[in-house]
């Protein structure tokens, strides 16, 4: 069995003739932690829709587990039953992906389209809603719910169907640091899982908690790669690459600069079940490439 989950080679994508992904290559392997790091317009999202096979390459191969991923390829009913359950996206929107009347409906949806044993659905429907801190909206309405309680009724939603990979559109975003939080945590609790989770995020500050390797994209390329915390010691890549925040500082005589940095936080080495976490990175064949 191929190590490698996806594989992308020379691969475009366009709206309206305008590129979003140009000539992108890139693989990732069977139960890595992977962040696709980019602004605002690299590309990132539309990635995270072709590995969702939401969308196809109009020029490029990509592969998934081992077989090419194509429109054709999931004309056949039973591929793409397969592919579906193996692969889950959590989009960065949780409204587009929630419809059902009540939180317990749209945990129970997914099993419930697989012919889950009513018994097993009540069971795991519980566990996810626990899981998520939840179990207190499950007669409620999603739509009237907060942001960061939308995102883990989205997550729930995805992860009870156990999928293998788990895509993840900006998880952070827009939710309030408790939120945060709990969405970071699950993502640290994941590291030995053996699923996994590929995350496009601009939000340097949480990368090197959740992956443990990670890919730089800009104007839908591939320009730099490797361990997180040596990406974040190449200034002038996240420069470039917009990723680098500008601040602008007044001293007391009333003089102005600018510099750039990105944000890093370090937190104490303890284990998850002692209330905190314990960053990792592994080995990897290659290490720091830019492009």
């Amino acid at each position: 069995m191929s190590d490698d989950v996806f594989e992308l080679t020379d691969v475009y994508y366009a709206y309206q003739n305008q590129p979003a992904l140009d000539a992108l290559s890139l693989r990732i392997r069977r139960g890595d932690r992977v962040a696709l790091l980019g602004a605002n317009g690299s590309g990132k999202s539309t990635l995270l829709r072709l590995l969702d096979a939401l969308y196809f390459p109009s020029q490029g191969e990509l592969k998934a587990f081992g077989a090419v991923l194509s429109e054709a390829a999931l004309a056949d009913e039973a591929i793409n039953f397969a592919f579906r359950r193996r692969v889950g996206l959590v989009f960065q929107n949780p409204d587009v992906q929630i419809f059902n009347p009540t939180v317990f409906d749209e945990v129970a949806f997914g099993p419930l389209q697989l012919g889950w044993p009513r018994e097993r659905i009540l069971r795991q429907v519980d566990e996810m809603l626990a899981r998520f801190k939840i179990g207190h909206l499950k007669d409620r309405a999603p739509h009237y719910l907060s942001g960061g309680e939308k995102k883990r009724v989205a997550l729930a939603s995805v992860l009870i169907m156990e999928p293998e990979v788990l895509l993840l559109d900006e998880p952070t975003a827009s939710l309030d640091p408790e939120s945060q939080g709990e969405v970071i945590r699950f993502l640290i609790e994941s590291r030995n899982t053996g699923r996994t989770i590929v995350t496009a995020t601009h939000d340097l500050d949480i990368v090197e908690d959740i992956a443990d390797y990670a890919f730089v994209l800009a104007g839908g390329r591939v320009v730099g790669e490797g361990r997180p915390a040596e990406l974040l010691e190449d200034a002038e890549l996240l420069r470039q690459t917009h990723l680098a925040h500008a601040h602008w500082h007044v001293h007391a005589d009333g003089a102005t600069h600018m510099h750039y940095h990105s944000h890093r936080h370090h937190h104490d080495h303890h284990d998850a079940a002692e209330g905190g976490y314990r960053p990792v990175t592994r080995e990897r064949p290659y290490g720091l490439k830019r492009r």
